[in-house]
């Protein structure tokens, strides 16, 4: 029997960070109102002349170097992510240039937070019905480019920073046991962006409206999380005959410490058997999963045989769950 088995994990954030103090001078909130509320301390944020691609180069690299695998031995290369360096070409295009992966075919998946679930979902497919055997899968963002600083609701929020996994068709038990993706289309007006696209070019008037940043009904969005997170890490459960206490780890994506311990309540996990890092990162999108999974792999959070749970919520609306043996 084979299964998609993760190999390799990788992770890279800026150097400069965006502290709850920095916000305060910025504008009307303070330090114990946005850590109350989200569980955020401080977040990174890209310098000048810093890309997604940039980040996504370094995690993979670190990812490549964990599992042994050089660039040309991969087969594809997926992103996720919502802010690319430019429309097109694609972020795994760049990504696969700079690696000088030559044999990988490379693309992005658009799925907001959830942005690394659907690519790893992807990859798992494609491992299954056999059309390759190593693949590079990454999360990427830089928010921080799409955030208003002068919307106190979402700057407090996000940050910046990309993580990466190296995954291999290997014999055996271990590696992915299943994954479960779900979206709702009729819901994208909570959480989104109207201009940059066909429907609103940029223009003197999209710029004047800020337009160009994210637009989010925080309230609406923190109770379609919960219940959409919730439901998938049991349809996981489920699936699989197994019940929370089976569960060695939990990694949510790390939007809000109120959605992840709602999730760990509902599945009945103590707090050592729940991984977060959003004090140090706040919310980076599809980058959140992968940098917490590379930072509990470093720190032996996850030991062989292990069973961890990914979960995670995002723009769409899109969800989903994947149930992994390490």
């Amino acid at each position: 029997m084979y299964k998609t088995r993760i190999i390799g994990t990788g992770s890279s954030t800026p150097e400069k960070v965006l502290t709850n103090k920095d916000l305060e001078a910025m504008v009307d909130t303070t330090e114990e109102w946005i850590i109350t509320r989200t569980g955020i301390k401080e977040r990174r944020i890209a310098s000048d002349g810093e890309t997604v691609s940039t980040f996504a180069y370094r995690a993979a690299l670190n990812a490549l170097d964990m599992a042994g695998v050089a660039p040309n031995e991969l087969d594809i290369i997926i992103v996720g992510t919502i802010t690319p360096d430019m429309p097109t070409p694609s972020v795994a295009c760049i990504l696969q240039n700079k690696l000088k992966a030559t044999h990988a075919w490379a693309f992005d998946v658009s799925a907001g937070c959830t942005g690394f679930l659907y690519s790893l979902a992807i990859a798992d497919n494609c491992i299954k019905a056999g059309s390759c055997k190593k693949a590079l899968v990454v999360g990427t963002e830089l928010l921080s480019k799409i955030t208003d600083y002068q919307d106190r609701t979402t700057c407090i929020l996000f940050g910046d920073g990309a993580g990466a996994v190296v995954v291999s068709r290997e014999k055996g038990e271990r590696g992915i046991l299943s994954t479960h993706l779900y979206s709702d289309g009729s819901c994208a007006d909570l959480l989104y962006m109207p201009g940059g696209g066909s429907a609103c070019p940029a223009s003197h008037e999209s710029i004047a409206k800020r337009m160009h940043y994210l637009k989010m009904d925080g309230n609406k969005v923190f109770k379609i999380a919960v219940k959409s997170l919730e439901e998938a890490a049991l349809t996981a459960l489920r699936h699989n005959n197994l019940k929370g206490e089976d569960i060695d780890l939990l990694i949510s994506h790390q939007a809000n410490i109120r959605i992840i311990q709602a999730i760990a309540k509902r599945l009945d996990l103590p707090p050592e058997k729940v991984f977060m890092n959003i004090e140090k990162y706040g919310n980076t999108s599809s980058a959140s999963i992968p940098i917490a999974l590379d930072e509990a792999n470093r720190q032996h959070r996850i030991k062989k045989n292990d069973l961890i749970l990914l979960d995670a919520f995002g723009a769409g609306f899109t969800w989903g769950s994947a149930l992994i043996r390490w």
